[in-house]
């Protein structure tokens, strides 16, 4: 069954295909059913695929697939191929399995707009560029992949393009991520110019030839590819603008795909990171989970608090890199793929029963007249709060005892955001489905809010029994319920993968620690947003609403400082670059126009021209002098 892996990516590849060409005329719904059935079909093929690695010996469980020779360069071998071992199998399956239900909510989602089956091309497309990225046995073929992604989250993004702000947000994406672009080619530049090969079999056991210096320079380069993708501080500020695309956009993008190719490909290239480059992950992450954290905590538009949420759960996924815990890094990768989708498709579920109103301050006590919605939500928040037996606070516990085997600085940082999560995570769920209701059945703008139809709701139902029951994949404390880990260990053996020295009494303690930081955070919320016993006048400060004014600077630096030195380049190039180009090409033309005479075009004047060739060769021939 492991030579089945070509169909993962082929399915929705053969789905992008066929609605270029014939999507329109299919149009709603059978457009988007074509692409639901195809995105199902590779997680069919992915699960078989998987049965089938299973099948192997622990040790042996790698197979590569290669299709043909694709840059036979000298030294340089590129192969084209697809690498299935139990990283990419594990990455895969949640990408088409949510990818899957994220489909099949968008044929509701999506009902009535004028560009349905466009949509659900992108969604293939991006599918298919997220399996190339995974399932790429070296690193031009991820890059591959990479890009793809790239180019179909501007797509995504700027959907709705005819609003400025939509078009800003995809633009802002594709410029942001080209700079961790620029991170992924000069590291593959130098680790194949270091070691010789891009191919992963062969990186790891190649990784010893690298110096310190230059395995942390490498690391380093990848991990500016990672910040750009995942949304790391400096290179956070194009996700939460992007939730200007329709929501099962943000479900798809910042949930279960896009935002977790960083995570993979350092995870992938642990036999290269060194100790003081994840030293450095490790700050980034925790202070990237910190920042998003306090800034999610004063938004009102109800995908923004997601938005900064995704951005504290991958700085929490760095955290994880960064102390060497790559297991823990990928099993909250999977739980934030479950319960950050629910979350996501549960408010685009809000938006639509509120007839497309996103202010929280205008909603409240939609639990009664969206119980489904409700209840899912719900699901997600206690996952996402680290309330247990919910699946995050399986993998956020994890992440937090290595980051205090760590350092104890490190640990403080991840429970204080723990807090913070549990505190904004808590006062949406208050403010969106308790409480009083906000809004108007009556006036100029009447709204009557309802649940969504079915093709929504039953992903949301899925989604939310995974979120309870994920974290059943990797329970601590019983080493025979260490599923992932003991899968996964294979990938690691030439990395520096980090193993728990703490005591059992210690794992309780942090455990329960978190667990109370958690409660104390869900407490004060509903203190505050429900029970209205805790003023919130100050609450929502705007130093934090604005995101502590980043994107802001960001836009002074190069709506000022920058417009003015890109207007030099521009000067520079258009009077100097152009001027010597533009120049030669005048001194040909007055050469032309000065030997252009010559060029009559009369015959009798090139006869006498020829003649007098002759008879000036024949006195040359004759005295030597003409």
């Amino acid at each position: 069954m492991l030579e089945l892996i070509w169909l993962v990516p082929a399915l929705p590849l053969a789905g992008f295909l066929t609605l270029v060409a014939f999507g329109r005329r299919l149009g709603e719904p059978l457009a988007g059913w074509l692409a639901t059935a195809a995105a199902g079909g590779s997680f069919i093929a992915t699960v078989l695929v998987f049965i089938g690695l299973l099948g192997e010996d622990g040790h042996s469980r790698q197979f590569q697939q290669v299709l043909f020779d694709w840059i036979p360069l000298g030294s340089l071998k590129v192969e084209a191929g697809f690498l299935v071992d139990p990283l990419s199998i594990t990455m895969a399956l949640f990408i088409t399995g949510v990818g899957s239900l994220i489909h099949l909510y968008s044929i509701g989602y999506m009902h009535g707009d004028e560009k349905f089956s466009k949509f659900f091309i992108y969604l293939n497309l991006f599918l298919f560029s997220m399996l190339m990225l995974v399932f790429g046995n070296n690193l031009i073929i991820t890059f591959l992949g990479w890009e793809g992604v790239g180019a179909c989250s501007y797509l995504l993004i700027s959907f709705w393009h005819t609003r400025e702000s939509a078009a800003v947000a995809g633009k802002k994406a594709f410029v942001t991520n080209r700079v961790g672009d620029w991170g992924f080619m000069v590291g593959t530049f130098l680790l194949w110019t270091t070691i010789g090969t891009v191919t992963y079999a062969e990186i790891g056991p190649a990784a010893h030839a690298l110096t310190s210096t230059t395995g942390t320079a490498v690391s380093l380069l990848f991990l500016v590819a990672a910040a750009g993708k995942s949304a790391q501080l400096p290179l956070y500020v194009w996700l939460p603008d992007a939730m200007e695309g329709p929501t099962p956009v943000s479900a798809l993008i910042h949930a279960a795909t896009m935002v977790t190719s960083g995570v993979y490909l350092l995870v992938r290239l642990n036999p290269v990171l060194t100790d003081d480059a994840l030293t450095v992950v490790a700050i980034i992450g925790a202070a990237t989970a910190l920042f998003a954290a306090l800034s999610a905590v004063a938004q009102h538009d109800i995908k923004k608090v997601l938005a900064y949420s995704t951005v504290s759960q991958l700085g929490y996924m760095f955290l994880a890199i960064g102390s060497g815990a790559y297991v823990a890094a990928i099993f909250h990768v999977i739980t934030h793929a479950f319960f950050k989708a629910l979350l996501f498709l549960g408010s685009g579920s809000v938006i639509h029963g509120m007839h497309d109103e996103q202010d929280m301050r205008k909603m409240g006590a939609l639990r009664a007249l969206m119980p489904i919605t409700a209840g899912t939500f719900i699901v997600g928040w206690l996952a996402i709060a680290g309330v247990p037996p919910f699946s995050g606070f399986w993998s956020k516990d994890e992440i937090l005892l290595a980051a205090w085997e760590k350092s104890p600085v490190l640990w403080v940082v991840g429970l204080v955001t723990a807090l913070l999560t549990a505190y904004y995570m808590s006062r949406q769920v208050f403010l969106v489905f308790f409480g009083e209701a906000r809004w108007s059945e009556e006036g100029d703008h009447p709204v009557h809010p309802h649940e969504s139809p079915w093709t929504m709701w039953v992903p949301l139902a899925v989604l939310a029994v995974a979120a309870v029951a994920g974290g059943a994949m990797n329970l601590p404390l019983v080493a025979d319920w260490l599923v992932l880990e003991h899968f996964l260990e294979p990938v690691f053996e030439h990395g520096h993968l980090h193993h728990f020295t703490s005591s059992t009494g210690t794992k309780v303690g942090l455990a329960v620690v978190s667990v109370v930081a958690g409660l104390i955070g869900i407490s004060f919320a509903a203190g505050a947003w429900l029970l209205r016993k805790i003023s919130t006048n100050k609450l929502e400060p705007e130093f934090l609403e604005n995101a502590m004014y980043v994107d802001a600077a960001y836009a002074k630096v190069v709506g000022g400082p920058g417009q003015k030195g890109f207007d030099m380049f521009a000067a520079f190039d258009s009077n100097v670059v152009d001027g010597a180009v533009n120049g030669a090409g005048r001194v040909v033309q007055m050469v032309g126009r000065f030997i252009q005479p010559a060029q009559s075009g009369y015959m009798r004047q090139y006869a006498i021209g020829i003649a007098l060739g002759g008879l000036a060769l024949v006195i040359w021939l004759l005295t030597g002098v003409v």
